[in-house]
């Protein structure tokens, strides 16, 4: 149960059963203000695409949730589309199908597939950003070996809270369900592959659990980028600079 303990995070959190609904009510009344666009990249029911786009926008920002690649849905995460919206920005929450429905890698294709289904409704240069097993997920897009057709426009990821190193959740009661093996561990992981051609800035939380801390740490002494610790934030709320137009989180993803 160690292994548990380590990557558990609702049970470290303040009143961090809460935060569930709160994201919910958030991400529906952003909806109601500012109707998406809802895209297929395949077809299941969760191989959708919410698409927030404004009058001619600067580019493509690609939002991709945690949920340790077993729980999770777009209809959650809306609401994080408000600052990159307001300065001008298409924003695409992307969904996928989850463990152990598929693998790993079969959602890394998908939101490879999900972000090529985006680029082709918005024009301009394209940077992603996801959160916890969203970071694994955009991160692993960045390097060469995932198949992208639009990589030639992606400028720009900031994994967040990322799990870099796929290995220690061999040991948790969570494989049950992801089935990584030593051989996924090896090729899935992202501390495990060449940094991205792209720009990269790790974004994590000071008050994270350790074992995020030390992820988001190895992947940017791995790939020599720029590292950011987030003072006073914990894992559900490191993504809440999103949210704001002005805020160092929004900036880091979008560029100065």
């Amino acid at each position: 149960m160690h292994a548990d303990a380590a990557y558990a995070n609702a049970a470290f959190i303040p009143d961090g059963s809460s935060y569930p609904a709160r994201w919910e009510a958030a991400a529906a009344a952003f909806r109601l203000a500012h109707p998406p666009e809802r895209l297929s990249h395949g077809p299941s029911p969760r191989q959708v695409v919410d698409l927030f786009r404004p009058t001619n926008p600067k580019g493509l920002l690609v939002f991709v949730h945690g949920g340790y690649w077993i729980e999770g849905h777009p209809d959650m995460w809306s609401h994080l589309a408000a600052g990159p919206f307001a300065l001008g920005w298409a924003v695409a929450i992307v969904g996928y199908d989850l463990c152990p429905d598929v693998s790993i890698p079969e959602i890394t294709a998908q939101v490879a597939r999900a972000v090529e289904v985006a680029a082709g409704a918005v024009p301009g240069p394209i940077h992603l950003t996801g959160h916890s097993a969203g970071g694994h997920l955009v991160a692993r897009l960045g390097c060469a070996d995932v198949d992208l057709a639009v990589r030639d426009r992606l400028r720009r990821i900031v994994p967040i809270s990322p799990v870099g190193d796929l290995a220690p959740l061999m040991f948790t009661s969570m494989n049950a369900r992801l089935r990584i093996d030593a051989i996924m561990a090896l090729t899935e992981s992202p501390l495990r592959r060449p940094a991205p051609g792209a720009d990269v800035t790790v974004w994590v939380g000071a008050a994270e659990r350790p074992v995020f801390l030390a992820q988001a740490e190895a992947l940017a002494h791995r790939w020599s980028c720029r590292l950011v610790i987030e003072p006073d934030r914990h894992h559900f709320d490191v993504i809440a600079g999103l949210e704001r137009a002005d805020s160092p989180l929004t900036t880091a993803v979008l560029g100065p």
